[in-house]
């Protein structure tokens, strides 16, 4: 069925480092904003990275994001998606990054998963001219990850 991304990115002049994920999630589209299913680690790993509390309400994510130069967006406008899986996505329309990118000084672009990396190296890669890094995915089904093990993995993004 197709689902059309209905939030915006998160970013401001200040950003330098843009996470991508694939599309918004069953429990995120419901609350109009990114990595919304509880079990999702996204934001305990970004907490733990950036040394602050855990955010809870929308506004405390995006002013944690802001804070410390963290650009969010998905790589996909919209698709065909059954549920939250990713390895459903069909008939892809991509974002248009630029919408970021011309306004914001991105030093380095990350995707939160392999599939998010791969629809960014498939779509935009060509457009945007800049490379990306593949970050383990922070889904509940990328069980065989700790939330430990994400946040090392994850902590390269402090040197940005």
């Amino acid at each position: 069925m197709q689902q059309i991304h209905e939030f915006q990115p998160i970013y401001n002049a200040k950003s330098k480092i843009l996470i991508l994920g694939t599309f918004p999630s069953v429990k995120s589209r419901e609350q109009h904003f990114y990595y919304g299913h509880p079990q999702n680690r996204f934001w305990k790993v970004l907490a733990a990275i950036c040394e602050c509390a855990v955010p809870q309400t929308i506004e405390e994510k995006k002013q944690m994001l802001l804070e410390h130069g963290i650009a969010i967006w998905d790589v996909i406008a919209s698709c065909d998606i059954v549920g939250s899986s990713d390895s459903s996505i069909k008939n892809v329309i991509p974002a248009d990054l630029s919408v970021i990118l011309e306004h914001a000084p991105i030093r380095q672009i990350y995707a939160n998963g392999n599939k998010a990396r791969d629809l960014y190296e498939k779509y935009a890669k060509e457009k945007t001219g800049l490379g990306i890094k593949g970050l383990p995915s922070t889904s509940p089904a990328n069980a065989s990850y700790s939330l430990e093990k994400l946040i090392t993995c994850w902590s390269c993004i402090k040197s940005e």
